[in-house]
């Protein structure tokens, strides 16, 4: 075998190479000196992730100019141009969309540290992330469009493609009827901000919190950790109760069946001894009243109030044990009891 034809795609590629690693080294190092100095964004830094796709695209556009010059036998020249030129569209498509990754994630961090609001953060961390979604899936679908117009014969049914556009799209339509309503109702809920990543909800009974909005599905966490997977499109055709809308203060009540003679200002003046003893009562309402009787009992409500939704279960759950260990302790009598001994005999007629 001739040492040139060794030796020259050697030296083409290893000259590719050393180009490459001095080049992402130099782009790391000005990232890392423009984030030492621009210490207000994390943009800099967030772009030192974009390192290694770019020395990809580096490096297969410097081989992609020089493999002619590298001594390849013709048989195989056409399938290594081929290779560096479907390997080019793909490191550039994977640079776009780290580039994007970092400029959504340092434009939220800035909103995030001037607008302390977390009902404002949530809607727009969750447009951030569907816009970022959808960027990385159109990014894709021209990259693969790219790399198949690459083949000779995809080309030359292009022309058949396009003419048959409107049969393929009706069909395809009608066939993806299901995805494509889920996809729309994911960007109404991006931009209508009916719900975002972080709200809490009540979905078909179930209590949880928004973890994660997609183009096509949505994941609540409950509160026992379990995960509901639900299309998107739920949330724009029924309804469902969303905590969060509107603020993140909760109010929430708590019933006891007592017996007629429970002691009632005692009652309302224990319920503020303990709500003044539970760090999860935000002091804004702290109420007892009686709401119904029955022929044995009566219904107590005491109505209290918490910054969220986790913290009203808090307080709901506190009180209610609380109040019931007083009345046992103090005041028994006061709960409900079963008359067993006779009635009192009716008065003679006169």
């Amino acid at each position: 075998m001739d040492t040139d034809t060794v030796l020259r795609p050697l030296a083409v590629l290893g000259g590719a190479l050393v180009v490459t690693l001095l080049a992402g080294g130099l782009l790391d190092l000005l990232l890392r000196r423009a984030d030492a100095r621009h210490g207000e964004t994390p943009l800099w830094g967030l772009l030192r992730h974009c390192r290694l796709p770019f020395q990809f695209v580096l490096g297969t556009t410097l081989l992609r100019g020089s493999y002619r010059r590298a001594g390849i036998p013709a048989d195989y020249a056409w399938a290594v141009g081929r290779a560096l030129t479907l390997a080019l569209i793909a490191s550039a498509a994977w640079l776009l969309v780290r580039v994007a990754t970092a400029i959504v994630d340092s434009a939220y961090a800035r909103y995030a540290a001037q607008h302390p609001d977390a009902a404002r953060l949530r809607r727009v961390r969750t447009q951030v992330t569907l816009i970022h979604r959808v960027v990385t899936a159109v990014v894709v679908v021209v990259a693969a469009a790219a790399m198949l117009l690459t083949f000779p014969p995809m080309r030359a049914v292009g022309a058949s493609v396009l003419a048959s556009a409107g049969l393929i799209g009706i069909v395809a339509g009608i066939a993806a009827q299901s995805s494509l309503g889920n996809l729309f109702a994911g960007l109404q809920i991006a931009f209508g901000d009916t719900v975002r990543i972080g709200d809490t909800v009540v979905v078909d009974g179930e209590w949880g919190t928004v973890e994660e909005i997609t183009l096509t599905f949505l994941v609540v966490r409950t509160w026992d950790e379990r995960r509901i997977t639900m299309p998107v499109s739920y949330f724009t055709s029924k309804p469902y109760e969303n905590w969060s809308r509107g603020g993140a203060q909760m109010t929430g009540t708590v019933f006891w069946h007592l017996d007629h003679g429970a002691p009632l200002d005692l009652l309302r003046e224990q319920l503020q001894r303990i709500l003044e003893g539970i760090p999860e009562w935000d002091g804004r309402t702290g109420t007892l009243a009686v709401t119904d009787t029955t022929p044995h009992t009566i219904q107590v409500r005491a109505v209290v109030t918490a910054k969220d939704a986790t913290d009203i279960w808090t307080v709901r759950c506190a009180v209610r044990e609380r109040l019931i260990a007083w009345l046992v302790a103090h005041h028994p009598y006061a709960l409900p009891r079963i008359a067993t001994s006779p009635a009192d005999p009716r008065p003679p007629a006169v």
